[in-house]
């Protein structure tokens, strides 16, 4: 197949699609398919007369992508591209895509994970992988798929949305409940999510949030270990369990080496992964979600599971958690990304 693989844009997870979309193109390419990588901010400025020549193209165009220990500087990408940076979808992208067979979309965040290219790729007739646009826009809205955990009785902390000014957050740290979390509805990598240990953290916490795009939410802080199930077509995939070096985990701690210990599968009870399993799968369906997903949660020392948010497009990095997951079954890296591929093409989109 010709398959573009789409990554980049102006995410503050911008560093994590680029990694995942490199990875995902060679393994593709490994298998035989015409992939190349394509960055949806940057574009091509100058693409052949004949579209057909650049599936051919050396390495599939990957770039040396790595992930720093902190988030890209999203300005600079902006200006990197020579314009007003007003169009978040670069030069020929759109032409390019409509040229593949289907486009692997290995975005992260907004711009991916909220639906909108999905959105555009539908009113084009384009194909692409995982989730259609309703159920993506839905999954990245951490609010509105709290709403959908409460309606189908899935156990979730308690939460509420924040409306606030500056002005206001002297008096919100003194009177929120601690312990809790707060955090944007549109973040992802564990950008724009604070942990506040104390009032003062909180203070700082409900200011810094509001460099943020997306509402404010405010959530009860759950302690217990840290718990993520991939699902992938009709099933769950063993549950990995996340021991973070540090306090947290955190975005280093995501994607940092020796910053954090994942056990695959993880040391749960046979009935504790099948719970996790369930709980991933019923969330999976009740957003409409198709071809792959990837569900966190906590286990309190009473042994009840959590669900805190779900991932329509989640890591795929070679060590990414899904690829473990994947592994755990005896599915390598290669077969996963051609599996997501093979799912996602006969797809018919609303």
């Amino acid at each position: 197949m010709k398959i573009v693989v789409l990554a980049g844009g102006l995410s503050t997870e911008r560093a994590v699609s680029l990694v995942s979309g490199s990875g995902i193109c060679r393994a593709l390419r490994q298998r035989g398919h015409r992939a190349i990588l394509l960055d949806i901010f940057l574009g091509m400025k100058e693409v052949p007369a004949d579209l057909e020549t650049l599936f051919d193209a050396p390495d599939g165009l990957c770039p040396d992508a790595k992930i720093e220990i902190t988030a890209p500087d999203i300005d600079a990408v902006r200006r990197s591209r020579g314009d007003d940076g007003s169009c978040r979808i670069g030069p020929h992208v759109l032409e390019i895509c409509a040229a593949a067979d289907i486009v692997f979309l290995g975005l992260h965040g907004q711009d991916g994970e909220d639906g909108r290219i999905q959105a555009t790729f539908d009113l084009m007739g384009i194909r692409y992988t995982g989730s259609g646009y309703l159920s993506s826009g839905l999954a990245m809205d951490k609010a509105m798929a709290k709403r959908i955990m409460d309606a189908a009785g899935i156990p979730t902390p308690k939460w509420e949305i924040l409306h606030y000014q500056k002005e206001d957050v002297d008096r919100l740290a003194e009177q929120l409940p601690m312990p809790c979390v707060i955090k944007t509805t549109t973040g992802g990598s564990s950008l724009g999510v604070y942990l506040p240990e104390d009032r003062e953290e909180l203070k700082k916490a409900l200011l810094d949030v509001m460099d943020f795009d997306g509402q404010i939410l405010m959530e009860e802080r759950i302690y217990g270990r840290e718990l993520t199930v991939a699902v992938l077509g009709e099933r769950a995939l063993p549950a990995v369990e996340i021991q973070p070096c540090g306090k947290d985990f955190d975005y280093i701690a995501k994607y940092q080496a020796g910053s954090s210990r994942e056990l695959c599968p993880a040391p749960i009870t046979p009935q504790q992964q099948q719970q996790a399993g369930a709980m991933a799968l019923k969330l999976h369906k009740a957003l409409g979600l198709a071809v792959y997903s990837r569900t966190d949660l906590l286990m309190d020392e009473a042994g009840q599971l959590w669900c805190l948010e779900v991932n329509s497009l989640p890591g795929m990095t070679p060590t990414s958690l899904v690829p473990q997951e994947a592994a755990a079954v005896g599915m390598d890296y290669g077969t996963l990304c051609e599996e997501i591929v093979n799912l996602s093409y006969p797809l018919k989109r609303r």
